[in-house]
């Protein structure tokens, strides 16, 4: 949450309010369950690292100063290692997406691009997971295991199909329109 929470931030200074909007938006019917006091911890823990700063803001009447956070040169550091970051498997794909959303919204890197990077880095993965599956005598738990392996990464590598041609298709319309 905190590196997503970060490259929202990319794009431009905000609310904890807007952000909140914005990460639920990205995540669709996943982000409904998302609490709004998560986000403000995560920005108090993001401060204290040093990765953002809080600046006050004229706001509304009955609010006449909001918090306003921005990135630190440090911040945007992190940004920058979480967007070039190949690991998998994550516990979570909706990280993952949040990434190729933060990435496009804030024009910090080409979805399509973090698609392909992460799809070398599971290819790699794969072809190590399979040439240890055929080490393997047949009938073996580490056989088992390993093939449960090989099944998780061509099930993520259909995903990341998925995911290109969904950001494809964006670019399309965004050049295109």
């Amino acid at each position: 949450m905190q590196d997503a929470v970060l490259a929202m931030l990319a794009k431009e200074p905000s609310h904890g309010y807007h952000l909140h909007a914005r990460l639920r938006r990205s995540l669709g019917p996943l982000g409904e369950s998302m609490n709004r006091g998560q986000i403000y911890v995560t920005l108090a823990r993001l401060e204290r690292a040093g990765l953002v700063v809080c600046e006050r803001a004229d706001g509304l009447p009955e609010r006449p100063e909001r918090k306003v956070y921005a990135l630190t040169p440090a911040g945007q550091q992190r940004v920058a290692a979480w967007l070039a970051e190949v690991g998998w498997p994550k516990p979570d794909l909706a990280e993952f997406h949040l990434k190729l959303a933060a990435a496009a919204a804030a024009r910090l890197a080409d979805p399509v691009e973090l698609v392909a990077a992460q799809r070398r880095e599971l290819l790699r993965r794969l072809r190590e997971a399979q040439q240890a599956a055929l080490a393997e005598p047949a009938g073996s738990g580490a056989g088992l295991l390993l093939e449960g392996v090989v099944l998780r990464l061509q099930a993520d590598l259909r995903w990341l199909d998925a995911c290109e041609r969904a950001w494809s298709r964006v670019d399309d319309e965004v050049e295109g329109g």
